[in-house]
């Protein structure tokens, strides 16, 4: 039986750079964007045979029209909208020339079948921003807000938003090239910006769900991992630029158990333990200290990285914390204060509890659920932000200490393995 071919059941070797077992219409190693009629010795992904070409009949979004490129160049050099490495790719499709961008697929195909053209469907990358407003549009209808006052053109008119494209780098054309003029000559608003990120490879190998490298999160969930390593470990090393990170399962476990554990969690654990057992649980008053001045002071610092989307600078500066409390337990010595000096005992282990609510918070966005825990554990209301500066009652009584995030073992490690 006879059957279209849609873009991705079309390999072959890609026309720019010609590497090998490419799709239909993007290179993952190069970028390029083409018709799969220029793929290079193309096979069908579906039969390994080689495509037969009939002639059909297709609609097309004028991207050429004078009025649509002078938009889209205007949109992408506007100063924050892309970065610097994404707009220089999109440059370079400019130089290419703009052509114009074919909206269907023939039948079978996934998607919406386009109403009095039968066998024609959208293709995909058209429906998706009409999916994306229209989830939105749902949430909007569920909580009584005016949906048309968000996505009205040119921006909000109720408030100012943003609206902010979080994507792969590989889906870069689309985002930053068929998606702003979709959305503008249709009547909605742009968006504010678009954030690409790298891809994530596994051991070092690509993950992909074709080739048979891939780990979902359900495979991850389901083996009972907590989803705040994962989360940790990838903003430990995500930062604003298109470059790929790597899910090395050795790297993992050992940066898992070193930061979270063995910085973090443990300031938690050695302070409490005195405090459970001399004082009743029950916190020293008024304490005030360099270190957690210190602390504070990174507070514009960290919240800017974070916005910046500079992750792993803003987790490099929170484990530098966590290095100088441990560091400020170690100096101070409480196990040989116990039953000596039992008052400065009582506000060393005080200060370090403090700085353990400083560091939870600046970790909060990245670790909500250990936030939680820890909100639980020393009995404070659920931080926000600008909680920096909260003070605990006089004779604060916090809970007895459990553990707040457990070790990755190498049978934790067994568990995670790409799956075909």
């Amino acid at each position: 039986k006879l059957m279209y071919l849609p873009d991705r059941y079309v390999k072959g070797t890609c026309p720019k750079c010609e590497a090998k077992d490419q799709y239909g219409d993007s290179c993952e190693k190069c970028g390029a964007t083409y018709s799969s009629t220029d793929l290079l010795e193309p096979t069908s992904s579906l039969t390994g045979l080689k495509p037969t070409r009939k002639k059909t009949s297709h609609y097309f979004f004028r991207l050429s029209d004078p009025q649509c490129s002078v938009f889209l160049r205007d949109w992408v050099e506007k100063d924050g909208r892309l970065q610097s490495e994404a707009r220089n790719k999109v440059r370079e499709w400019f130089e290419a020339g703009f052509i114009d961008w074919d909206i269907t697929r023939d039948a079978p195909y996934f998607g919406f079948e386009i109403p009095d053209a039968p066998d024609k469907f959208f293709y995909v990358w058209l429906d998706a921003p009409i999916g994306y407003f229209g989830s939105f549009k749902e949430f909007c209808e569920n909580q009584d807000i005016d949906f048309e006052s968000f996505v009205s053109e040119p921006e909000a008119t109720n408030k100012k938003t943003e609206l902010i494209h979080f994507i792969g780098k590989d889906i870069l054309y689309f985002h930053a090239l068929f998606f702003p003029a979709i959305l503008r000559f249709s009547g909605y608003r742009t968006p504010s910006a678009i954030y690409a990120h790298g891809f994530l490879t596994v051991n070092g190998q690509k993950m992909s769900k074709s080739r048979g490298t891939f780990i979902t999160a359900a495979q991850y969930v389901s083996a009972g991992l907590d989803p705040e390593w994962l989360r940790y470990y990838y903003f430990a090393k995500l930062n604003s630029s298109l470059q790929d990170i790597d899910l090395n399962v050795d790297d993992f476990r050992q940066k898992v158990n070193s930061d979270l554990v063995g910085k973090y969690i443990n300031i938690a654990s050695r302070s409490s333990k005195f405090i459970n057992k001399y004082f009743k649980n029950v916190l020293a008053d008024s304490i005030s200290h360099t270190l957690l001045e210190t602390m504070k002071s990174q507070e514009s610092i960290i919240s800017n990285q974070y916005e910046n989307r500079e992750y792993s600078k803003a987790l490099k500066n929170i484990m530098y914390l966590a290095d100088s409390v441990n560091q400020f337990i170690d100096r101070e010595k409480p196990w040989k204060l116990a039953g000596v000096d039992n008052k400065r005992l009582h506000e060393i282990c005080t200060i370090a509890l403090e700085a353990f609510r400083l560091l939870t918070l600046y970790l909060k966005p990245v670790l909500p659920s250990t936030a939680k825990r820890v909100e639980e554990f020393l009995r404070i209301p659920e931080m926000s932000w600008n909680d920096v500066n909260y003070k605990m009652e006089s004779q604060h009584e916090i809970n007895k200490y459990h553990h707040l995030i457990k070790r990755v073992t190498e049978a934790d490690m067994d568990k995670i393995s790409p799956i075909d």
